[in-house]
């Protein structure tokens, strides 16, 4: 459970159902109004990025939600989260769950890319202005990335006038640690100028589990071709890059890998880049 989640459970007392109009603005004021009765909240801002509607439940909407908060015991500390809230103009809850299969609606939900969103830094293959944008959301251990990426990646890289592709790093590191040490080496890497590092890097023979840094750095250095050392791996400037694309992630209700937008918008085929014009 999110640390913002946590807080404002405590004060959030909703039924499955609660009474609220259905608008942006009303649906912001009443979050605002809720989450901001927590005493140990000092302020806190609710802003509808987007609204989508469900195309299977009839009248109802989802609402994507960024909220800003900062705590009276760390002012300066600023607190991000992105919600989703479904409504129907007359009600609005949190969990909305699909009778016929069980599934929860948030699942089918996520916010497109806005333009604005995608940066040089995470553009690996094409140009910035090609007719279409592919974000790769990936982690070089997952055995369905292996399968995915790299043919992808190969395509794709044929095509810089067609495809603009953008590689996120998101390590799964409760099941694969060793894509720790993999993903800072590969952000290194490429900061040197070695080609192909998002392709090759799915090559690396290592167990997923493997702690010992210099057996993880070994086996990429060696399908690199590269001498990305463990002092490297440190530097606070690498992590940040990290950061930004698991907070990328976040941001977009990433929870799997590979997980690839289109256009801007979820592709759960994973096939569209291959029927592009």
């Amino acid at each position: 459970m999110s640390l913002m989640f946590k807080l404002l459970a405590t004060t959030l007392l909703l039924s499955s159902f609660v009474y609220a109009n259905s608008t942006s603005k009303k649906v912001e004021d009443f979050l605002s109004n809720e989450f901001g009765d927590n005493p140990r909240i000092k302020s806190i801002t609710v802003k509808v990025e987007e609204v989508k509607p469900l195309k299977d439940v009839k009248g109802w909407d989802a609402y994507i939600i960024n909220i800003e908060a900062y705590l009276k015991d760390k002012p300066k500390n600023k607190i991000e989260q992105k919600m989703i809230w479904f409504s129907n103009g007359v009600a609005i809850t949190k969990e909305f769950t699909n009778l016929n299969n069980g599934d929860n609606y948030v699942d089918e939900v996520k916010p497109s890319i806005k333009k604005v969103e995608y940066k040089k830094e995470n553009l690996i293959y094409g140009n910035a202005n090609a007719k279409h944008r592919v974000a790769i959301f990936s982690d070089p251990l997952c055995p369905f990335c292996k399968d995915f990426a790299p043919a992808a990646l190969t395509y794709m890289k044929k095509y810089p006038n067609k495809f603009a592709v953008y590689y996120y790093h998101f390590p799964l590191l409760r099941i694969h640690p060793a894509s720790a040490i993999i993903t800072r080496a590969a952000v290194i890497a490429e900061k040197k100028g070695f080609k192909d590092v998002a392709i090759k890097m799915y090559d690396i023979k290592v167990n997923p589990r493997e702690k010992d840094v210099s057996k993880i750095l070994a086996a990429f250095n060696k399908v690199v071709g590269s001498s990305v050392t463990e002092k490297e791996i440190k530097d606070p400037k690498i992590s940040a890059v990290i950061k930004h694309d698991t907070q990328f992630a976040s941001n977009h209700f990433v929870n799997g890998t590979p997980t690839i937008y289109f256009d801007d918008k979820i592709d759960k085929t994973r096939k569209k880049f291959k029927t592009a014009k």
